[in-house]
């Protein structure tokens, strides 16, 4: 049986840690974390938190191999509605990653809690 998208990401959210803007910009600091937008440039470029990292969703998983290497460096998740997020940290505990959480806040949320 085929399932929705939403459904999808709600049977992923099941099995992933998700904190608030603010959770995530005081734990990257504790933690000597990342915080991460998986948009597309074009999105990142029209509006984005100070201090994130853009990497797109369909490069994250090469790219965060490529640039660290570390499997329990904290990552902190976000897009735009959500959806990018959760398969993004899917895909990144799937490669081994120990420490990823999505961020539930919107962009603005995120925004202000960076600045």
């Amino acid at each position: 049986m085929l399932k929705t998208i939403p459904e999808v990401i709600a049977q992923a959210k099941e099995s992933l840690t998700m904190v608030s803007a603010d959770e995530a910009v005081a734990l990257a600091k504790q933690q000597d974390g990342l915080i991460i937008d998986v948009r597309e440039p074009s999105e990142y470029a029209d509006k984005s938190a100070k201090g994130v990292i853009n990497i797109p969703r369909g490069l994250l998983e090469m790219k965060m191999l490529q640039m660290h290497a570390n499997e329990n460096i904290a990552i902190f998740i976000h897009c735009a509605t959500g959806a990018r997020a959760v398969f993004s940290a899917e895909q990144l505990k799937r490669v081994g990653y120990n420490n990823v959480s999505v961020i539930s806040s919107s962009l603005d949320d995120i925004c202000n809690a960076c600045s």
